[in-house]
């Protein structure tokens, strides 16, 4: 039993729809499951799409339309016979979209992205085992939602384990080539839930967990996990083998590659991941599993942008002691600011945050009013694992350093 992963950017179009065919005749199409993620920018659309609803847009509803013909547009292009039955299945999801959108009553931003996000998943998951049909590799399309049972947490929620693999073990047949959707689950009312961005992978590692799967594969449009991004970073070099830890650390400071969830099942079976070219799908990639800590061991290069800057500091300059972080902390987890770096002194607290569900501004006037509070936003958070002197001097290079934190393997840059 082998679990697949196609991201966004590997069915963009009808070309990549064509080469996840391509990929499965190769690798041979029994015994996987395929995990899909939505075509290329469709998730931005619909985030696009949520915000004119709730800004009562204008141009809400053109958007949705306009979503739509880009999906037509690919269907059109894979299709000669427009009777085939992705047409209709496409169709029906639109209309469920919008029906939502009518009778939708909660105010709930996180709720209703939750319930909207998910169609692109389904849409794109729909296209692509109806063509793979029309091609002779037969599969089954099963609805995420109805296999992966979480809680309530809207836009970050936590998997059921036991639930979740009650129903993986019932509905997925390990000696087929089945389909679905990354990204998705339910709660126990039914109401379709998230697993954060970029969650498909964590999907991927899900299955295999509750599967207890050979390997997982990970395709994207760059050929393994490199030492850092090359849409960032010039010069950048393959990593042959990541050790399932050094993956984890990796991931934690952000490296887009791979989702920090999804390696801590996989790591408990001691099941491999590789990450792997979709267009040259005979080379090895890279593989994450038990071994060396990094081969080759050389400085890998991770950024995260547009994060908040923030130094906290007593009224009266008392020392900022454990009661005051407590405090602090009770407020980030309350307004979901995920803490990407700290640093405190006798007097004073620093903090990296993202900005994920925009609730920043609003936590800076809340702390305002029992600390004296300073901050820029805009900034980059520069991590660099294994560094050296001269991978320190590169990231630094026309740069002002907000500050600088080092630990023997790691050192983290805040910079503007």
């Amino acid at each position: 039993m082998q679990i697949f992963k196609f991201g966004g950017a590997s069915v963009k179009d009808a070309k990549g729809v064509r080469n996840v065919a391509k990929v499965l005749k190769t690798t041979g199409p029994k015994q996987k499951v395929v995990v899909i993620s939505a075509m290329g920018k469709t998730t931005n659309a619909l985030e696009y799409i949520i915000d004119l609803y709730f800004e009562k847009n204008k141009d809400f509803s053109a958007a949705i339309a306009e979503l739509k013909k880009a999906h037509y547009d690919i269907l059109d292009e894979l299709f000669e016979d427009k009777n085939n039955p992705a047409y209709t299945k496409v169709n029906y999801f639109f209309d469920e979209l919008s029906i939502f959108f009518d009778r939708n009553k909660s105010p709930n931003y996180d709720f209703v992205y939750d319930q909207v996000v998910g169609f692109g998943e389904l849409i794109s998951t729909s296209i692509i085992s109806y063509y793979l049909k029309s091609v002779g590799l037969e599969n089954s399309w099963h609805d995420c939602r109805n296999l992966i049972y979480t809680d309530d947490t809207y836009r970050d929620a936590e998997v059921n384990w036991d639930n979740t693999q009650q129903k993986i073990l019932k509905h997925i047949n390990p000696d087929e080539l089945s389909l679905t959707q990354g990204f998705i689950g339910s709660d126990q009312n039914n109401f379709s839930t998230t697993l954060g961005r970029e969650g498909s992978d964590y999907t991927a590692g899900i299955f295999a967990y509750c599967l207890n799967a050979e390997n997982v594969t990970i395709w994207k449009d760059v050929q393994g996990v490199l030492n850092g991004d090359p849409n960032v970073f010039e010069n950048t070099t393959l990593l042959e083998q990541i050790s399932y830890e050094e993956a984890i650390e990796l991931a934690f400071y952000g490296a887009s590659v791979i989702h920090p969830k999804t390696l801590q099942p996989l790591q408990q079976k001691e099941i491999p991941l590789f990450v792997k070219s979709f267009y040259n799908p005979e080379n090895p990639g890279t593989k994450v599993g038990k071994g060396k800590l990094l081969n080759p061991l050389l400085p890998c290069f991770i950024v995260k942008r547009n994060l908040v800057f923030m130094s906290l500091s007593t009224l009266d300059f008392s020392f900022f002691v454990e009661e005051n972080i407590s405090e602090v902390f009770a407020l980030f987890h309350k307004h979901q600011v995920k803490v990407d770096l700290i640093q405190n002194s006798a007097i004073s607290f620093s903090v990296c945050v993202d900005n994920k569900f925009k609730n920043v501004d609003k936590l800076i006037e809340i702390l305002k009013a029992k600390f004296k509070v300073t901050y820029q936003k805009g900034v980059s958070l520069f991590t660099i694992r294994h560094y050296d002197d001269e991978a320190i001097a590169r990231i630094e290079k026309d740069k002002t350093i907000l500050l600088r934190q080092m630990h023997k393997e790691t050192i983290q840059l805040v910079a503007t």
